[in-house]
């Protein structure tokens, strides 16, 4: 006989771990006891040696699907003549802390009582088990028990009590465990959230959405509007009131059957659609398809999904066609939680309303992710990964990284985990501030961390970065220059150290000189980092305006590098410019009146795609870069534009002045535009593999980085990796993190948690 000690950290609780470890126990006629702490799960176990040393390896091999053991630890002492093995009361400890699970896609066990007539759960949409359900959505801190969830104030039937207390049953300790008796109800409301008297809710609802009517429909993490996507009208009502002329929405779709009647879908994208987490992905549209085109306006992706939670399973079979599922908010407001709160702020959008009254402690936006080469790359990070850390190759002190002002999320570091928060969303309101604080303020919770660094953006202006100054905190306060951000977080993804050869492509990023970065060529590690090259400095003339007027960057690259003669070219090709604007435009370029000065790449793409086609303004950030994008999709072309590299003064600086020569010539003999937008996103290609390769032959380094939202063009990024690829040189992209500014918090807090290293080159204000 021997005993064993056994201590087990990772996602171990609220998914049935314990009765799994009960029921091997009793497998292997082992006794002791399980016990779930704040640290993760504890065991005792005693009894025949070769048994035990079987027990211990199963523990690993044989655990719970959605199980994610980060370590095991054994320690042998002498047998305590246990009789029988138990579920022990979970254990509080002071400053400890455990991984939470995200919410989980509905399983096939859940979904098969779900759609059984004769099963107590049929149709009940909060069906879950150990195996599925919200896990983070509900959990207000940790150990993971029922009373510390939303679920608290429902009271189990005897048949689900039954269920919660019995070792062998899959709803052991589910802590969401309920049934259509004891736990949580839909409410069907007016277009001001007053109930409706209905026989059924979900019929109701169904037929609603038929008719063409705008849904608010209460879910894992928070509210969607809901239409139907093959209907174009109500597709266009919902757009209108919802203010988003022309951002592409997602949809939802019944099975995979229905999917591939829709889209295009390789075995990756099916593996990612059907897995526990569950994302929007982003797939090509068949021409076939009956969903409208104004759900995804000029664009040859389609974001879909498929249900996630027992309401939807039954909502999308009744329905039988396409749903659109789209943030319930309005403009860039976070997602709306409450059901008071829902009401009050889309009460102009929805016509009626799904409610229930199982509480959301976490707002949780669907996760939208694309797949580029056989891998999954997260463009936005939420339901489903959220709040599992990303590991870190060393051990982080503690740090909270307050993000960026767009797509912002942040991030807190303990021992080797960097937890990166769920999507927050575009700072620019004190609702989306407050979601921010109230989001920091349960991870610290959960996560036990007591920042000794707050690390935040170079930006002065940034919410983030000033909430970051605001705190009253004996922290050490560090800003991180926006492009090491990203090419560090790209570091981390890939799990690497040491230098490399950093590229960072995106619209606006604050730089060490005082102005706008975008164009990026770093020599960088976590330490810090020495801009080796960029494109050239470009007026912005009215600043921000620029990014929602993308014509006046044509004005700029065109006038600044090729003067008046290239500017009277350019005008012949871009419409919808009054003669009173060009003037002051113009005016501001040569009179540096609020003009700051730019490299960004995000900025060069509005410009060439303006001169191609894109006219009026934006309404979301990067349309015009997607409508270039896909222009070029319809004209490949092997050829590219030229472009210079100034190599004089010690950092390369990509000349631009050829290229849109090129490009005025090509419009004057009437090349088709999306030629030259393919021979565009060649030049870009060209332009990063040119510059890598000098630098690597300068530096020996033979490592590229990848990031920013630049990278989120499937043409450039293909073209790009194709270009460094021939070059001799290790391409590393992103896939456990947003290439955007929803990756640049974990490089904010690993850059300021190696402050110990030495002094960040660039990174304080």
């Amino acid at each position: 006989m021997s005993a064993k000690t056994i201590h087990i950290t990772g996602v171990v609780q609220g998914l049935g771990f314990r009765p799994f470890v009960y029921q091997l126990a009793h497998s292997h006629g082992l006794s002791g006891w399980v016990c779930n702490t704040s640290a993760g799960v504890d065991i005792e176990a005693e009894g025949p040696s070769a048994a035990l040393e079987r027990f211990v390896a199963e523990l690993s091999s044989e655990a719970p699907p959605i199980a994610r053991l980060e370590s095991l630890s054994v320690t042998d002492h002498p047998p305590n003549s246990y009789q029988g093995f138990e579920i022990r009361p979970s254990r509080s400890l002071e400053g400890e802390y455990q991984l939470v699970s995200p919410d989980v896609a509905t399983c096939g066990d859940c979904l098969r009582e779900l759609l059984d007539r004769q099963d107590r759960r049929y149709r009940y949409p909060f069906t879950n088990c150990t195996n599925c359900g919200p896990r983070f959505t509900i959990i207000q801190d940790i150990p993971y028990d029922r009373p510390l969830t939303t679920m608290r104030d429902f009271v189990m039937c005897p048949e689900c009590q039954r269920e919660y207390d019995d070792p062998l049953d899959r709803r052991f300790h589910a802590q969401p465990n309920a049934c259509p008796i004891c736990g949580p109800q839909l409410t069907l409301g007016d277009r001001d959230g007053v109930p409706i008297s209905v026989e059924d809710e979900i019929s109701s609802a169904v037929q609603f959405l038929q008719e063409g009517r705008v849904l608010a429909i209460k879910g894992l993490g928070g509210f969607h509007l809901v239409c139907d996507a093959t209907n174009e009208d109500a597709v266009a009502l919902l757009r209108r009131r919802k203010g988003r002329p022309a951002k592409p929405m997602a949809v939802m779709m019944a099975t995979m059957e229905e999917i591939r009647s829709h889209c295009l879908v390789s075995a990756d994208e099916e593996r990612l659609l059907t897995s526990t987490q569950c994302p929007i992905v982003l797939l090509e549209w068949r021409s076939g398809s009956t969903v409208s085109r104004l759900v995804a306006p000029g664009n040859r992706y389609l974001g879909v999904m498929l249900p996630y939670t027992p309401l939807h399973h039954v909502l999308l079979r009744e329905a039988g066609r396409p749903l659109v599922m789209t943030s319930g908010n309005l403009s860039e407001e976070p997602i709306a939680v409450d059901n008071d709160e829902a009401v009050s702020r889309l009460k102009g959008i929805a016509d009626n309303f799904l409610l229930h009254n199982r509480d959301i402690y976490a707002r949780y936006d669907d996760s939208v992710c694309m797949v580029m080469e056989e891998r999954s790359q997260p463009l936005r990070r939420s339901r489903g990964y959220a709040p599992f850390p990303i590991r870190l190759p060393f051990d982080a002190r503690q740090v909270l990284a307050c993000g960026t002002e767009l797509k912002n999320t942040f991030c807190v570091t303990r021992d080797r985990y960097a937890f990166l928060s769920q999507h927050i969303g575009d700072m620019e309101n004190v609702e989306t501030l407050e979601h921010f604080e109230s989001a920091i303020k349960l991870y610290r919770r959960l996560f036990r961390v007591n920042p000794e660094i707050v690390a935040h953006d170079l930006h002065p202006d940034y919410l983030a970065t000033r909430y970051a100054k605001s705190l009253k905190t004996s922290a050490d306060l560090i800003g991180v220059q926006h492009h090491h951000a990203h090419v560090v977080s790209c570091m981390v993804d890939n799990g690497i150290e040491g230098q490399v050869i950093g590229v960072a492509l995106d619209g606006t990023g604050y730089g060490s000189d005082g102005q706008i970065w975008g164009g990026e060529f770093l020599v960088a590690d976590y330490r810090g980092f020495r801009r080796a090259g960029h494109l050239e400095y470009v007026p912005m003339p009215g600043g921000d305006a620029c990014i929602r007027r993308p014509y006046r960057m044509t004005i700029s690259h065109v006038y600044s590098l090729l003067g008046q003669e290239g500017l009277d070219t350019a005008l012949g090709f871009l419409g919808g410019i009054g003669a009173q604007e060009l003037r002051i435009t113009k005016r501001q370029i040569d009179r540096k009146i609020n003009t700051p000065l730019t490299s960004s790449c995000g900025r060069l793409f509005d410009a060439a795609s303006a001169l191609l086609g894109f006219s009026g303004e934006a309404t979301y950030e990067g349309q015009a870069a997607v409508d270039l994008e896909m222009m070029a999709y319809e004209g490949e072309e092997t050829s590219s534009y030229p472009f210079t590299i100034l190599d004089d003064t010690g950092t390369k600086i990509i000349q631009l002045s050829a290229m849109w020569r090129a490009i005025l010539e090509d419009l004057i003999a009437g090349l088709p535009r999306e030629i030259i937008a393919f021979r565009f996103h060649n030049a870009v290609a060209g332009m990063v593999a040119e510059m890598c390769s000098r630098i690597a032959e300068g530096t020996g380094l033979a490592r590229v980085t990848l990031s920013g939202g630049c990278f989120q063009n499937r043409l450039l990024l293909a073209k790009t990796r194709e270009g460094l690829q021939g070059a001799g040189l290790e391409v590393l992209t992103h896939s456990q993190v947003p290439c955007n500014d929803g990756g640049v918090s974990l490089g904010q807090a690993v850059v300021a948690s190696r402050q110990d290293d030495g002094p960040v080159p660039g990174a304080r204000l």
